[in-house]
Order: structure tokens, then sequence, then C-alpha cells
């Protein structure tokens, strides 16, 4: 780091990029360096774009330049290990989107390695940190419902491929509704519960290939290898069980993205998919819905916070979006599709603290 600014380098100049780039333009605590791509032209054009100095390298280059103290891994799933160990051998600090790994073992090895380089390890998705999320644990810490009994988390959609230009990574290894959407209402449940123990599951694979619905590709089938329809139980430390249904499968739900439930209350929680969004509250005796004031999480968040509450974190402390939630959120999927094929409750075995609140508050220049 120099003057106080993490320095950071990008590989992966996919779609997700501009919104990274669009929080880089308002974190004083964070200064893009330098971004790489496999496709060459991809990187030089989001470098242009960006201004500010930063430089289109390849890969090995940006690995190895000097003025990257941290970087940014934006490569698609089946990518993620193989470009975080890269950058920890290279004395890098890493950062990656979701999931951390495609597989629990490749995770395990990232970790390890950072471990024994002394760098550290964060990771996607960083919307827990924002107001939505943040705002709904405060009114259970603060005992508004009492303590927690159960949750239901629920995201269904008719599939990616009707929108996105090019797919293929959401039906391959790495992907599917789980491993694509659950990280962000996983971290949520934990980061609003606690850690899991164990978990129960069923799942369903009901096509063989999906159309892609836009772009130049249109018309086009993509095959599927994963499931994609994932249900199950996840029994928390707390004692508390959330209800977990991930779809590509179906068209629309009525239910709250999330439902917290306790003797005293029921809390409806925010899209985990997004960072700010009311929470709102139905008390014990009650007659309707109320919206709780915003008391808690980073005002006007959006991704690449986590990057910047990394570069804020003391050394030696672990961040709050951190590879070892990750690898635990990562582990509590794992184990959901084994006990789904298996028919049998799996233990798992990982813990993660529950991340360290955050106070109502602003990151930003």
């Amino acid at each position: 780091m120099t003057e106080n600014r993490l320095r950071v380098g990008i590989v992966g100049c996919g779609k997700i990029v501009s919104q990274y780039l669009e929080s880089f333009r308002r974190l004083d605590g964070v200064r893009l360096a330098a971004v790489a791509d496999l496709d060459p032209g991809r990187a030089q054009a989001v470098a242009e774009e960006y201004g500010d100095g930063v430089r289109a390298l390849g890969v090995e280059e940006l690995l190895a330049a000097a003025d990257v103290d941290l970087v940014l891994n934006l490569t698609v799933p089946a990518a993620h290990a193989e470009v975080a160990l890269a950058a920890i051998a290279a004395g890098k600090a890493v950062y990656g989107e979701k999931p951390l790994a495609a597989t629990t073992g490749e995770a395990r090895k990232v970790l390890e390695a950072a471990r024994e380089a002394g760098v550290v390890v964060g990771c996607a998705p960083d919307t827990v940190l924002g107001t939505g999320i943040q705002t709904a644990r405060k009114a259970i810490d603060d005992g508004l419902i009492g303590a927690p009994v159960a949750a239901t988390a629920t995201m269904v959609t008719p599939g990616h491929e009707r929108w996105h230009p090019n797919p293929d990574f959401y039906y391959q290894p790495g992907g599917g509704p789980l491993l694509d959407m659950g990280p962000y209402y996983v971290s949520a449940l934990v980061t609003l519960l606690g850690p899991v123990v164990s978990v129960i599951g069923a799942a369903s694979h009901t096509r063989s290939e999906r159309t892609i619905g836009s772009g130049p590709r249109a018309g086009e089938t993509v095959p599927v290898t994963v499931d994609t329809h994932v249900t199950g139980v996840l029994v928390h430390e707390s004692g508390a069980l959330s209800t977990l249904v991930m779809s590509f499968d179906a068209v629309a739900t009525t239910s709250s993205n999330i439902e917290v439930h306790g003797p005293l209350g029921t809390l409806a929680v925010p899209d985990p998919n997004h960072f700010d969004g009311d929470t709102r509250l139905y008390r014990l005796g009650g007659s309707e819905w109320e919206t709780l004031p915003v008391s808690a999480g980073y005002e006007g968040s959006g991704r690449g916070y986590g990057i910047a509450d990394l570069a804020a974190t003391p050394e030696g402390q672990e961040p709050r979006a951190s590879g070892t939630l990750a690898y635990h959120v990562l582990d509590v999927m794992e184990s959901l599709l084994d006990s789904a094929h298996t028919g049998k409750a799996v233990a798992v075995e990982s813990r993660a603290d529950r991340p360290a609140a955050v106070p109502l508050s602003r990151k930003e220049g």
C-alpha cells in the first residue's frame, strides 16, 4: 500500500467489472492500478474507460506488478482458485468474486497458501455490509424479535440465460442457482444468525440444455450439467433453522427474500443481492408491518466495499467479507448438495465467526 490506499489490480473484465469500477471512483481507500483479461482488447477498453493512469496488462504482468497490492479476481468460478493461487504466490492479497472456488478442496488450498504467504484473502458477496442486511442484523441484536427460531430464504428465477449473453458458466460445475445466488443468501443468514453446523437437502435437474435469449448468441443452446433447483434446511449453531430455496426453474414468488422469525416478531429482510432496501418488522400483537429506520451498515455502498473494508481492517484481524466466511458458506452449499444426492443429513465441518456488525457509516470521499 502507498499513501494509505490499497492498490488493486483486476483480473477478469467481464460484465460485473463495471459495478466495481463505479465503487472505486468513490472510495478514498482504494486505487485501481491495472486490469487484465484473456481478451486484451477488453482489458484495454476498461482501462481507457476508467482513466486515471490505469494500465491494461497481461495476467502475468499484473501479478508481477510492484504497484498492485491486491488482486481482484473477477474470472469465472472454474478459474477462481487458479488465479487466486497465482496471486498469492506473487505475494499479493486476494479478493474474489463468489464463490471462493469451485469446490471446498480448491478453496482450502487458497486459504492454506494465503496463511503460509502471510497475505489476506477476502471474498464477495459484500452486499451483507450494506444498510439492508446490517439494519436487519441490528434489529435482531437489539432483541426486537426475541431469540431467532427460524428463517426462510427464497430465490427463484426462470434462468440467467434469458438476459446474460454468455450464460454458459451458470450451468457448469461451480454454477447453478445454489453456487451462483446461494452465496448472497447463505452469507446473509450467517451474518444474521451465525454459522451452520449441519444441513439436509434435495435437488433436481430438469433440463439438459438452455437457450440463450439475448446478445449475439441468441438462440444458441448451452448444456446444463448442474442441479437447477435446490432446497434444504440449515441448522445454525444457535439452534435456529433456516429453510433455503434456490431455483433457476421457477418464474416468480410472493415470498420475501429472507424472513427471520422469533417469539416477539418477524423480520422481512431485503434482497441480499442488493446493498440497501427496507427491513420490515411485524411485532407480536401488532396489526401491520412497520418499516424500520436505517440503523447500520455502509450507506450508499456497492460492489467493492468489501475491499475498502479489508483495507481498513487492522493487521492481524480478518475483514468482514473474509475468505474464512466465504469458505464456510461454500462448505454449507457443497454439504447441501451432498445431502441432496445422498438423501442424508450432512455435518458442516468448517466454522466461521459471525462477522462484526457494521455501524451506520459512509466509506467514501
